[in-house]
């Protein structure tokens, strides 16, 4: 299909959703679909996240009376115009591993009537039976509130009327913001500094309180030779592209000091060595939150009337099994892993067989342990670093807007990405990294592709969703040890309990060990949760941050928690650099009265 044709097929057939759309229509609105077509809406015809499947539960949605109308003419889209001038015009769709599924795919921008708003959406259109082109996706996200668009430009520098310096400014935002917060930020990591980045030029007043010295220290502290899994372009900083000099897999150490500059750059307000020291209370007459922080050596009650959690992984989780204080010689969880030079020599043990573990295994090889062995309880989903570059590759040129890429992944309802992963995209990544899955097998490492037995082999995406990529290694380097036999395999057997030499299973099999390191993850956010807020706010919170719901959309992450005032930002950079937004529009809703 030419590009004139691509034009005429996305320009006819958004017009004739817009004439459904203006009128009302939602009948007319939905036949715009496949009969098993998906609509994800962001924020535009309510004030949550939505995915509808099929064209009863579309025109459901739609119909729903919102203040006496139905919901498609209560939000009143219109002023539909294709997206021309961007990477995301209209072009062939394709999808990986599904070579049955071609068409026309492109952005487009509208107007919300109520409230009053702009918006961008996507669409992916296919032919019908009747060779008539319908919707596979539709995709609606709200972008702005009018009049308080999101500001792009410096507010800053030397012009006429300037009566105060830079440094005065800033230091004078500083001071109001600390006096009375609207928003109030726990943890500074790369989450939380984003949604503070972002609320901030939506000219929202936000403080951070990070509980390290410095900013930056959450992956400053982490064991000594990690880097990120994911590459650099696919893991940005919202507004702050790495530099082009950084490597495709940044350091822990690099990452750390560019976090640290981002707080600078981006003159955000954070409190460092600070953390909450009792329970917040939250007033519902003036809808405000009480925080006592302690902020380095003395304590500070504030007044938000928003909490973020943005505290990122919970604690260490560390299993207990009978025997453990018996155990003579180093045993400690992968986060306080610090310095593999001082077991050289050493028989090393490591507990869990994820990401960490992978990365744990290689410094300890790179520093002469005599043996390192990983005991693998369950499974693992491995993918090759190569193959995660072909996962996350970008479908547009060198330099385009990391932005772009974020709004093109999101406008794909996450249920239906993994039906097709289960239905192809998972066997096509599989044959990219058929030789190091062969080989691990061949030693004795258990592979998998679904998060759970039974739901489908959804790869390496369906675990970051549901379990936060719990149970995956994206491999960078701990594959070929094991293929090569320099990280031994002890997997198929439960831990029965230790004793002063080592670990013994359930079969009675033993492997002695002068050194056991428990890579086993983190606890679930919601026991960090119920740690800083308590039983009676924790107990009002549906049970679940993260995973999917019932319509495929995160739990309680960027959108409300169910509970007033209360927010969590939590996820990879991309999550973070995208919700932020949506974060924030709710924020300012609120704040606006809209809502």
């Amino acid at each position: 299909m030419g590009s004139s044709d691509l034009q005429t097929v996305s320009a006819d057939w958004l017009k004739s959703l817009e004439v459904a759309s203006s009128t009302g229509d939602a009948t007319s609105f939905t036949s715009h679909f496949l009969s098993n077509g998906w609509f994800r809406d962001l924020l535009c015809f309510s004030w949550n996240f939505r995915t509808l499947s099929g064209s009863e539960k579309i025109h459901g949605f739609l119909s729903e009376v919102v203040d006496g109308k139905p919901r498609l003419e209560y939000s009143g889209l219109c002023d539909f115009k294709l997206d021309d001038h961007t990477v995301n015009a209209p072009s062939p769709l394709k999808v990986p591993g599904r070579q049955d599924i071609k068409g026309v795919q492109g952005a487009f921008t509208f107007t919300i009537t109520k409230p009053a708003a702009l918006g961008r959406g996507f669409f992916r259109l296919t032919q019908d039976s009747d060779g008539k082109w319908k919707a596979l996706t539709l995709f609606t996200n709200m972008q702005d509130l009018v009049g308080h668009e999101e500001s792009s430009t410096d507010q800053h520098g030397l012009y006429e009327g300037r009566k105060i310096t830079w440094e005065e400014d800033v230091d004078a935002r500083f001071r109001a913001i600390e006096a009375d917060p609207t928003v109030m930020i726990v943890g500074g990591g790369q989450a939380g500094l984003m949604s503070a980045a972002r609320l901030g030029r939506m000219g929202i007043r936000v403080l951070v309180i990070e509980k390290n010295a410095r900013v930056g220290d959450s992956w400053r502290k982490r064991y000594p030779n990690l880097t990120l899994h994911t590459p650099a372009y696919q893991s940005s900083m919202l507004y702050s592209p790495y530099p082009t000099t950084f490597p495709n897999e940044i350091p822990k150490g690099k990452l750390a000091n560019f976090l640290d500059s981002y707080a600078v750059d981006h003159e955000l307000c954070v409190w460092l060595s600070s953390s909450i020291a009792s329970t917040p209370a939250y007033d519902l007459s003036s809808a405000r939150w009480t925080v006592e922080v302690q902020h380095g050596d003395r304590k500070v009650f504030l007044k938000p009337k928003h909490l973020v959690l943005a505290t990122g992984f919970g604690d260490p989780y560390i299993p207990t099994w009978n025997g453990m204080e018996e155990f003579q010689g180093a045993l400690y969880h992968s986060e306080f892993h610090k310095d593999a030079e001082q077991f050289r020599g050493k028989r090393v043990v490591v507990v869990g067989a994820g990401n960490t573990s992978g990365d744990i295994c290689e410094d300890f090889v790179a520093h002469g342990a005599s043996e390192v062995t990983i005991v693998q309880r369950s499974a693992t989903c491995v993918i090759s670093s190569n193959a995660a570059k072909e996962m996350f590759r970008s479908p547009f040129p060198d330099g385009t807007p990391i932005e772009e890429l974020d709004f093109r992944r999101n406008s794909i309802p996450l249920a239906l990405y993994l039906q097709l992963k289960i239905s192809g995209g998972t066997q096509h990544q599989k044959i990219l990294d058929k030789e190091l899955h062969d080989g691990l097998r061949k030693a004795g490492f258990n592979l998998t592709w679904e998060p759970l037995p039974g739901s489908g082999e959804t790869g390496y995406e369906g675990f970051a969703f549901s379990r936060m990529a719990s149970g995956t290694m994206l491999d960078v380097g701990c594959g070929k040890l094991i293929v090569e036999g320099r990280v031994k395999i002890k997997q198929g057997q439960d831990i029965s309990h230790f004793d002063k030499d080592g670990i013994t299973f359930k079969d009675g099999s033993k492997l002695s060990a002068d050194v056991i390191i428990l890579a086993t993850g983190y606890e679930p956010v919601m026991k960090t949760t119920r740690a800083l807020l308590g039983d009676e706010i924790t107990d009002q919170l549906p049970p679940k941050v993260w995973n999917f719901n019932s319509e495929g959309e995160l739990n309680q992450t960027y959108r409300p928690s169910g509970h007033p005032g209360l927010w969590f930002a939590i996820g990879a950079f991309g999550i973070s650099r995208f919700f932020s937004k949506h974060l924030g529009l709710h924020i300012l809703a609120r704040e606006l009265g809209i809502v």
